[in-house]
C-alpha cells in the first residue's frame, strides 16, 4: 500500500457522500449519493461508483458516470436529484442498484416509489429496470420510500426502507402532528395516521422488484434503554454477521450512525451503539457542545474487506450540508457482537498511522473554533471555519483566534520540521509539540516554517491560531532533519 491513504480517501474533487461499501470478487465498491462541490442542493450530479483491489485500498478508481437521473422515467425538472443508493447482487448474477428521486433540498423526496437499474457489472453502465412494485404490478408507495438498503441473504433479497420525525410527538395535538407529516411526506392525511413512518423491511420476488411479504416495521422493535437518545431518522443499512443482522442507521441527532442487532431479519433489533459521528461527539464522553468539527446529516455502513471491518461515513465542507465528502475509519466488531464508537481521523483507510511528507490541508480530521453548529438541510447560517475551494485549489478558510486544526495520527520519532502554507491574517500557529510558527499579514500563499523533536511514538498534529482576522491554509509537510 502506497504512502499517504487519508481521508478523504477518494480525490479532492470527488464528493460522493450515503456510502454503502460492498466487496464484489476481489474489489470493493462504493455506492453513494454524488454531491457537487460548493453545491447548493443534495446529490446534484449523476452516480458514480468508486472502487479500489481489497488488497491495495489507495487505488480508488471509477470509470465515470454510472447512471443518469434522466434515465428514470419519473425524471422531471422538479424531481431531478437522485438520493443515496444502494445495490445488491441478484440470484441471476446481475447488480441492481436501488434508489428514490427528490427535488430541490428534498422536496418531493419522500412521496417516490423506488426506483431500480440493473447492470451486469458493480460499476458498468447501469440501465433502468422500473419500480419495486406490488403484487398486483401497481407501484409500493403508500409507505414512505426513502433511502433503500438490500441484502441478499442466501438467496432472499431483502429491502430496507424509511424515515420517521419522533421529534412530532412533541406535538399535543394528534391532528395537528398527522397534518404536518402529511405535508411533509406528501402523503394523504388517511395513511400518515395509519403509520406509514419508520423503518420497514419486504423481501423481494426473485425478478427483483415485486414485495413479497407484509412491511415490517424494524425501528419499533428496538429495545434498549439507550435507544431513547439514538432514535431512527434515515439512512437504513443492513448488514449479516454470522447469523447476526446488524441494522445501521442515522439517528434524529443528525451526525452519528448507530446500530443495532437482531437475530431476526425483520424485528426483534436490540440497540448497540455509535458507530461513528462526524464531530466525534459521544466519542470518550464528547458533549454536543464541545463538537470537533461542523457537523450535520450523516449516512454510511460498515463493511469487512481483507479481513478489517471499516465504517464509512462522510464529513460537510463548504460551510454548507451539500457538499459531502466520503470518510473510513478502522473498527472492531468484539467477542460479544458489540462495535466500539471509532474516532474520526486522517488516516482511516492507511492501514495505520500517516508518515511525514506533504500533505492537503483539507485533511484535516477535527475543525473547530469552539462553537462550532450543527445543521441540517441548511448552508452558511454563519461565518466559521471550513473547508473550500476555488477552482482546483483545495484549502481551510475561516482560521480565526483560536480555530484549532487536528490531524490523526502521524508515526515520528527524532528532528523534524514543519512547514505550512498559509495567508491572511498576522498572528501565530501553535503546535502541541511545543513548535510556533509565525505568519506575517500576507495576501499570497507563504511558507512558514518551525523545527520540533520528539521521541518515537504515535502523534496528534494540532495547529492551533492565535491572532487578528482570518487565514487560510493550503497545505503542510513534516520533514526529516538529520
Amino acid at each position: 500500500m502506497r504512502q499517504g491513504v487519508f481521508n478523504p480517501f477518494l480525490p479532492l474533487s470527488a464528493y460522493i457522500p450515503d456510502g454503502e461499501p460492498h466487496v464484489f470478487g476481489d474489489r470493493v465498491y462504493l455506492f453513494g449519493s454524488h454531491d457537487k462541490e460548493s453545491g447548493d442542493t443534495f446529490c446534484m450530479l449523476d452516480y458514480e461508483i468508486w472502487s479500489a483491489p481489497v488488497d491495495d485500498l489507495s487505488l480508488w478508481t471509477s470509470k465515470g458516470p454510472n447512471y443518469s437521473a434522466r434515465q428514470d422515467p419519473l425524471y422531471s425538472e422538479t424531481m431531478r436529484y437522485m438520493y443515496a443508493p444502494d445495490c445488491v447482487q441478484g440470484k441471476d448474477g446481475r447488480f441492481y442498484l436501488y434508489y428514490c428521486l427528490s427535488g430541490d433540498k428534498g422536496q418531493g423526496g419522500y412521496s417516490n416509489p423506488i426506483s431500480v437499474a440493473v447492470c451486469d457489472t458493480p460499476d458498468g453502465k447501469y440501465e433502468y429496470l422500473g419500480t419495486v412494485r406490488n403484487p398486483d404490478g401497481t407501484p409500493f408507495t403508500r409507505l414512505v420510500n426513502f433511502d433503500p438498503a438490500l441484502l441478499n441473504d442466501n438467496g432472499t433479497i431483502r429491502l430496507y426502507f424509511g424515515t420517521d420525525y419522533p421529534w412530532l410527538e412533541r406535538i399535543p395535538f394528534q391532528h395537528i402532528r398527522y397534518k404536518t407529516l402529511s405535508r411533509i411526506m406528501g402523503k394523504p392525511i388517511a395513511d400518515v395516521a395509519a403509520g406509514i413512518t419508520g423503518a420497514y423491511h419486504v423481501t423481494l420476488a426473485d425478478d427483483m422488484r415485486t414485495v413479497t411479504s407484509t412491511p415490517a416495521r424494524i425501528d419499533s422493535t428496538i429495545s434498549g434503554t439507550a435507544y431513547q437518545d439514538h432514535k431512527f431518522f434515515e439512512g437504513s443499512s443492513i448488514r449479516k454477521i454470522g447469523d447476526t443482522y446488524y441494522f445501521i442507521y442515522s439517528t434524529v441527532n443528525n451526525h452519528e450512525l448507530c446500530y443495532a442487532t437482531s437475530t431476526r431479519p425483520d424485528g426483534g433489533f436490540v440497540y448497540g451503539g455509535t458507530i461513528v459521528s462526524n464531530g466525534d461527539i459521544g466519542y470518550q464522553g464528547r458533549k454536543p457542545k464541545d463538537r470537533l468539527n461542523r457537523t450535520g446529516n450523516n449516512h454510511g455502513s460498515i463493511e469487512c474487506i481483507n479481513g478489517q471491518w471499516y465504517v464509512f461515513y462522510h464529513r460537510h465542507t463548504h460551510n454548507t450540508d451539500y457538499s459531502r465528502q466520503a470518510c473510513a475509519e478502522r473498527i472492531q466488531i468484539l467477542p460479544d457482537g458489540s462495535i466500539p464508537q471509532a474516532e474520526c481521523t486522517s488516516c482511516g483507510l492507511n492501514g495505520g498511522p500517516l508518515k511525514g511528507g506533504t500533505y492537503p490541508a483539507v485533511i484535516c480530521c477535527n475543525l473547530t473554533n469552539g462553537r462550532m453548529s450543527h445543521s441540517s438541510n441548511s448552508a452558511g447560517r454563519k461565518p466559521e471555519p471550513c473547508i473550500t475551494n476555488t477552482g482546483e485549489e483545495r484549502y481551510i478558510t475561516g482560521i480565526t483566534d483560536g480555530t484549532t486544526i487536528a490531524y490523526k495520527y502521524f508515526s515520528l520519532g527524532g528532528k523534524y520540521r514543519l512547514s505550512l502554507t498559509v495567508r491572511g491574517a498576522q498572528g501565530v500557529f501553535e503546535t502541541n509539540f511545543g513548535a510556533v510558527l509565525s505568519i506575517g499579514r500576507q495576501d499570497k500563499w507563504t511558507t512558514v516554517q518551525a523545527d520540533f523533536q520528539v521521541h518515537n511514538g504515535i502523534y496528534p498534529l494540532v495547529l492551533t491560531f492565535r491572532g487578528k482576522g482570518r487565514s487560510e491554509f493550503r497545505d503542510f509537510s513534516i520533514t526529516r532533519r538529520e
